[in-house]
């Protein structure tokens, strides 16, 4: 339920009903909006007998059932959209972000190169895994904790702030001692233990939609993180799986337009692991920002034919600076802007 204060009420007047939801045994989250006020009503009970006790109340417009199970992460109960901040980048306004990198950190001069030439066509903010979680128990699993501390070498030589993985509840301090974003991947979204961690926190959290997830599931997942008190969540939609072998996986462009419309969460695309094969990534990612993305996480390597994890979707430099270019155009028709170096000086 949502408390839809009037225009004109106090400072005080606010306060008394905050109190009093208090006093039914609900948490309460205020928002303040440009025109209103808005209380949000947090708790499982029956909210029945405090609807009518607040709408008698000095100030208080009137009170609204929120009909979704996600409270926190729903519009309706935050009628702004909310901006995530990721070092100096901004996710979740006019600007489109774009973060890239190679999937998997291999030695501190392969992620160095790759910062370097994604910053040099547009990139905001430089994506590596250090944890990686692999089908196979055989397959790579990252450099962890000398992965992360050639993120924060990559960072130091270009300003890029750093999102990568955390796959552990115990690990997330360490992983947030070297990353400014903590990534949430798909296999792990409803890693409870793990949500309510990144959650207390603090850190902005990028949290990918899981393979056979529903779109309320993934909601769902981000009320665990907010529920926590953290409000700075990245919603990632990165395919599905579905009944197609052609691609990796099924890119759910609609999951994009719906969520919009039910949460004031910043939501990004990752055509990488939706293509599975780079030839496909740029008309992926054209596709996201379309529906209304706010931005996109892709896959770059130095030699891709070489790298350890995904190589057959990642793109190499000249092919991402290519993207990049061809993005530019589609963000202005869109109403949106990303700012891209000129050909030449790429």
């Amino acid at each position: 339920m949502i408390i839809v204060l009037e225009p004109q009420a106090t400072e005080e007047q606010i306060k008394r009903v905050a109190e009093r939801v208090r006093e039914f045994g609900f948490e309460v989250h205020i928002s303040r909006g440009v025109e209103r006020t808005i209380l949000g009503v947090i708790g499982d009970r029956d909210k029945d007998q405090l609807a009518q006790a607040v709408e008698a109340m000095a100030g208080v417009e009137k009170t609204v059932p929120i009909l979704h199970p996600f409270k926190l992460a729903s519009l309706e109960f935050h009628p702004e959209r909310t901006a995530v901040r990721v070092g100096p980048v901004v996710i979740g306004l006019e600007n489109l972000v774009v973060m890239a990198g190679p999937c998997a950190v291999e030695s501190e001069e392969q992620i160095i190169l790759t910062a370097r030439a994604v910053q040099a066509a547009g990139a905001q903010i430089l994506r590596g895994g250090a944890y990686k979680p692999r089908t196979s128990p055989y397959a790579f699993q990252g450099l962890q904790k000398e992965g992360l501390k050639m993120l924060a070498a990559a960072r130091a030589a270009t300003g890029l702030p750093v999102v990568s993985e955390v796959m552990n509840p115990r690990d997330v301090e360490l992983v947030g001692e070297y990353v400014d974003m903590l990534q949430i991947g798909a296999r792990n979204m409803q890693n409870f233990s793990l949500l309510r961690e990144v959650g207390r926190f603090g850190k902005p959290v990028l949290l990918k939609r899981g393979l056979a997830a529903t779109i309320e599931e993934w909601l769902m997942a981000a009320e665990y993180i907010l529920s926590e008190g953290n409000y700075q969540v990245v919603l990632c939609e990165r395919g599905i799986r579905t009944f197609e072998t052609m691609t990796r996986n099924t890119l759910d462009v609609g999951a994009i337009a719906v969520v919009k419309a039910l949460s004031h969460l910043p939501v990004v695309a990752d055509p990488s692991h939706a293509a599975g094969k780079w030839r496909w990534v740029g008309a992926l990612a054209k596709a996201a920002l379309a529906a209304g993305a706010d931005g996109l996480l892709i896959e770059v390597h130095p030699d891709p034919e070489r790298a350890l994890s995904d190589g057959p979707q990642s793109l190499n430099f000249a092919n991402f600076a290519s993207l990049m270019q061809s993005l530019a155009p589609l963000a202005g028709a869109l109403g949106r802007r990303l700012e891209v170096p000129s050909a030449q000086a790429v």
